[in-house]
């Protein structure tokens, strides 16, 4: 079952950057909680990469959201793994610096006591937040507001 849903992901990816005009091949490797597919950016160039990622990565957001939807259609919620789509660096990139978001809400929630909003965050970005602090007992997070202004609050519980 995994191995065919993993397969199923890769296949439907390289067939969206075939339609797209902008072929490539795509490794896909299981990781601990979700399928890492990497498309392999050696024969694009700095526009096509530039394209397939978007302004402050809406395109490859969309796209991973898109392969989401359609590799895990038919499977019960319980079945279904998640795919993180990646190409030149950029989720690796984005994920440092989601960290060091949380850190800086963190320190300021504790030294100032109040609720500290995150801006800006896809719903993706808000789930990574929401897991690097839940390893902080003393602080909680919540999202409030609705898209397309959906913000993450870090306080002191």
């Amino acid at each position: 079952m995994k191995d065919s849903q993993m397969q199923r992901g890769q296949e439907w990816l390289e067939e969206l950057l075939t339609l797209s005009a902008i072929p490539s091949t795509v490794v896909c490797e299981q990781q601990k909680d979700c399928y890492w597919m990497t498309i392999d950016h050696s024969n694009l160039t700095p526009e096509q990469v530039a394209i397939l990622v978007g302004p402050d990565g809406d395109a490859l957001d969309a796209i991973q959201y898109l392969c989401n939807a359609i590799a895990n259609i038919g499977n019960e919620s319980e079945e279904s793994i998640p795919y993180t789509v990646e190409l030149n660096g950029y989720r690796i990139r984005r994920q440092e610096e989601l960290r060091s978001m949380a850190e800086y809400a963190a320190d300021q929630a504790r030294s100032t006591g109040t609720e500290i909003e995150l801006k800006s965050l896809s719903s993706a970005e808000r789930r990574q937040v929401h897991g690097f602090l839940s390893e902080y007992e003393d602080l909680e997070t919540y999202s409030q507001g609705h898209e397309p202004d959906r913000r993450l609050v870090v306080r002191r519980r």
